[in-house]
């Protein structure tokens, strides 16, 4: 169940958060009606499309993992995917509804799939994929012409990113100067209308760096100046990108870099010693999260004028308000942000913000 907590590439780059809240700011909490209600069950909210249906997964009693549609209205769909022994996980959606994601087999190696809008389910698995507990295939996201990107891990625990067309064509690439070891390699993180994918990449000396490929195949890896780590967690129709990077004193800061490669770096309140901008919607507004000089965790939504406008959600427990990076809808059109917190008593619950 691990898969559909923390991605594994990103495992430690990811915060969980507790947040506070204005009373002009709205917060829906649901769950789906399957969910457990158990410690380590519930209902993971993960992204968000512009008609505001919710996707993600949720663990039931018997510790299960689903897929979930939430739409709008607070209606649920609840789907599994061929071959899913231990969990179903949708990943991103696009404008059309249609869904990515993975599923673990009974060795919980893990396998794309794609749901159509009507609910037909294809499951796929990039070239060299490896088929013991923890490798395989993992999609990030699809655009609206329904184009997936992800990454699989090899035999060898090599991550390779892949591109998949909508007629299911399955393309494998990799950062120039990515790592062949294991945990090293090339991660994709989001997909825009254009086809442009972002990512990650760990070199050979486990460092980490950001890449934009476009949709003919050039790679250009970047770091922000002076970075000694750069994620590119999300990036929008305009090429914008979104992340964050670590400094030489490890902290580490949020960061844009517009299409012509220009940064704009951005920090939460109170000297944080992180913050992680890790959704971007079309107008380029960022979701994310910062961890102030306290230890305190705080969600934050970044309008394009730079303000930040941060938020509480009800009930959240020790490890607070969790808001999901790397999926292009994180946040969309309407600034609405889909993510997940774990209350007091370690169940996920999934949540809407509207700063």
């Amino acid at each position: 169940m691990n898969a559909i907590l923390n991605k594994t590439f990103f495992a430690g780059l990811f915060l969980a958060a507790a947040t506070l809240a204005s009373s002009a700011q709205t917060i829906t909490q649901f769950d789906d009606p399957n969910a457990g209600t158990a410690t380590g069950q519930g209902t993971i909210a993960v992204t968000i499309n512009t008609a505001g249906t919710t996707t993600g997964a949720y663990i039931d009693k018997d510790n299960i993992g689903h897929g979930f549609l939430r739409t709008s209205k607070g209606k649920y769909t609840s789907f599994d995917a061929p071959g899913a022994v231990q969990a179903t996980a949708a990943a991103g959606i696009n404008s059309g509804g249609a869904v990515t994601g993975f599923y673990l087999d009974a060795k919980s190696a893990l396998h794309g799939f794609t749901r159509s809008k009507t609910g037909v389910i294809t499951d796929f698995d990039a070239p060299g994929a490896g088929k013991a507990a923890g490798q395989g295939t993992e999609p990030f996201a699809i655009n609206t012409a329904g184009v997936i990107t992800g990454y699989s891990t090899d035999s060898q625990g090599v991550h390779h990113s892949f591109v998949r067309s909508a007629t299911g064509t399955l393309t494998p690439f990799d950062a120039p100067d990515a790592g062949n070891g294991n945990h090293q390699g090339t991660a994709a993180t989001a997909i825009n209308t254009g086809g442009v994918i972002a990512g990650v990449y760990f070199d050979a000396q486990n460092g980490y760096h950001g890449f934009l490929r476009a949709a003919n195949g050039v790679i250009t890896e970047f770091d922000y100046p002076g970075a000694v780590g750069t994620v590119a967690a999300a990036i929008n129709t305009a090429g914008t990108v979104s992340g964050f990077y670590q400094d030489n004193n490890n902290i580490v800061h949020g960061f844009l870099r517009t299409k012509k490669g220009a940064f704009t770096s951005f920090d939460g309140p109170n000297n944080p010693h992180q913050t992680q901008g890790w959704s971007i919607n079309t107008a380029g507004v960022i979701a994310g999260l910062y961890q102030d000089g306290g230890g305190g965790v705080h969600g934050y939504v970044r309008a394009v004028n730079g303000t930040l406008t941060t938020y509480n959600t009800p009930a959240a427990g020790a490890f607070g308000t969790i808001v999901p990076g790397g999926f292009e809808m994180g946040i969309n059109t309407k600034n609405t942000v889909a993510g997940y917190y774990l209350d007091a008593g370690s169940v996920y619950h999934g949540y809407l913000f509207v700063p």
